[in-house]
């Protein structure tokens, strides 16, 4: 009657019959247990559990990976531990499902040194046992362990191959990651819906367009369109690819939009510069009930950064504030911080980062003293080098800025004194490195980087293109297009 209460969602009703029973016996215990955790009430879970343990009823196999559950879903690790200690007390010999239960416990606690003893002392090892290591690792970071492990497995299902490449997406791995996604299509496994959205912000970030498209045929054709956090995902892609004409018709055909839609459109529009539509989008949200969050403003501020709107975007930040009630993070603060430095009012932009209730970070600071070089602010460029100077001292950009500071002025002392001070910290500075997948390959390009086997071939062309160019400004041509003569 519990099992069948709690299938059927009517809970309440099952407490109050295991309740009502004098001497509850070990498939009451083990079936309230399970009801409790299937409904996240893991407390009442673990209450259970002690009390079939001073009846004392002996907890068997299928007891064990319930209050396991539990013990994660508490993130209670001495809790955990003492459980572990009955099941090797007087539980069963352990099974795969308790040992499975085990690692994903630990994981949870983000305790891999005992889930990987689990792991190694299992003697039949299944797929799940395999996958919830390699989720423990992927969580912590840890890619290249994660790496490693799955390239042992001697199976893999699609959550092994989509938890390598969410991994490898979160960790910045992104030509890793579409790497992944092609390999497990090659060996045969169809993708699904959580693989294609962990693998489109690698295809943004790469700008791997043909794959993004590929996805969204292969959702078009199964219905996958229907899904709003599909949709969501597909425009992200677009627009980080360039492509913001495509991500706004996919929005428009959208039958479902949450906030994550409103705010990916607004953020792209505002990317691209296109400032008049992100605002009338917004507007448009407002009058569709849907409340924004502090992702929307953070696209809406872009936008206003990216047209110079200074007025506008000091405008929707006290909305933000007062009408609904969202409280400003550092990136907030750094938008309002780019767009009144880009405007010329450095002073109000330092008194706001002065004033601002969370800590200012580097990209903040390093925001005004790139507005100090457009304006030849040398004052405040001070002032925020020298906050720069705590927050990432190694950083050779900042010296290098300040020191185009002082050059822009004449102020060449200034300059020698920069150029010392690098030395002296003996910083390098680190080389920019661009991605582009050609012939679904993805190559790094990095500044001054030969090494390449190819690379000959691409300084001849690029010196092919610039002679090119230099004959082509060489000439010129009348007003009607009819008569050229080489420029002398």
């Amino acid at each position: 009657m519990v099992d069948c209460c709690d299938k059927s969602g009517d809970f309440n009703y099952a407490r109050s019959l295991f309740n009502q029973v004098i001497e509850p016996n070990v498939f009451l215990y083990n079936s309230t247990i399970r009801a409790y955790t299937h409904n996240h009430m893991y407390g009442l879970a673990i209450t259970a559990y002690k009390q079939m343990l001073r009846h004392p009823i002996l907890p068997d196999k299928f007891t064990f990976p319930y209050v396991l559950k539990s013990s994660a879903g508490l993130i209670w690790h001495s809790l955990g531990k003492q459980v572990h200690g009955h099941l090797r007390k007087f539980g069963p010999k352990a099974q795969e499902v308790t040992e499975n239960a085990l690692i994903d416990m630990y994981v949870k606690f983000n305790d891999l040194l005992d889930a990987q003893k689990v792991f190694d002392e299992m003697t039949d090892r299944d797929v799940i046992s395999w996958n919830n290591l390699i989720s423990g690792h992927v969580r912590l970071g840890q890619i290249r362990k994660a790496e490693a492990l799955f390239d042992e497995m001697p199976f893999r299902t699609i959550v092994s191959w989509t938890t390598m490449i969410s991994g490898y997406t979160r960790s910045g791995c992104h030509a890793d990651a579409l790497d992944t996604f092609r390999r497990m299509q090659r060996v045969g496994i169809e993708p699904d819906e959580i693989s294609m959205v962990s693998v489109l912000p690698a295809c943004a970030q790469l700008g791997a367009l043909e794959v993004g498209k590929w996805i969204h045929m292969y959702c078009e054709r199964n219905g996958s369109l229907r899904k709003t956090f599909i949709c969501n995902a597909l425009m992200e892609m677009y627009s980080k690819c360039g492509c913001i004409n495509d991500a706004k018709q996919l929005f428009d055909q959208m039958s479902d939009r949450d906030v994550i839609s409103w705010s990916t459109m607004i953020g792209g529009l505002g990317n691209h510069g296109r400032a008049d539509e992100a605002i009338q989008l917004f507007q448009q949200m407002q009058r569709a009930n849907v409340e924004p969050n502090g992702i929307t403003f953070l696209g809406l501020f872009s936008a206003c950064v990216h047209a110079g709107l200074c007025n506008e975007g000091l405008k929707y930040f006290d909305f933000m504030r007062k009408d609904y009630k969202i409280e400003p993070e550092v990136e907030h603060y750094g938008c309002l911080v780019d767009l009144l430095g880009r405007s010329g009012r450095l002073s109000q932009a330092l008194d706001m980062i002065q004033n601002m209730p969370v800590k200012p970070d580097s990209k903040v600071w390093g925001s005004l003293l790139s507005s100090c070089r457009t304006h030849h602010n040398l004052e405040i460029a001070v002032i925020a080098m020298e906050n720069l100077e705590v927050l990432e001292p190694e950083e050779t950009g900042n010296y290098v800025l300040l020191s185009n500071i002082y050059a822009d002025l004449g102020k060449w002392e200034g300059v020698s004194r920069m150029r010392q001070l690098i030395r002296a910290k003996s910083m390098k500075k680190t080389p920019g490195c661009s991605l582009i997948e050609v012939d679904s390959v993805v190559q790094e390009f990095v500044s001054g980087d030969n090494s390449k086997p190819f690379s000959k071939g691409i300084f001849d062309l690029l010196e092919l293109l610039a002679l090119h160019k230099d004959v082509t400004d060489d000439i010129m041509v009348d007003e009607t297009g009819q008569n050229v003569c080489q420029k002398q």
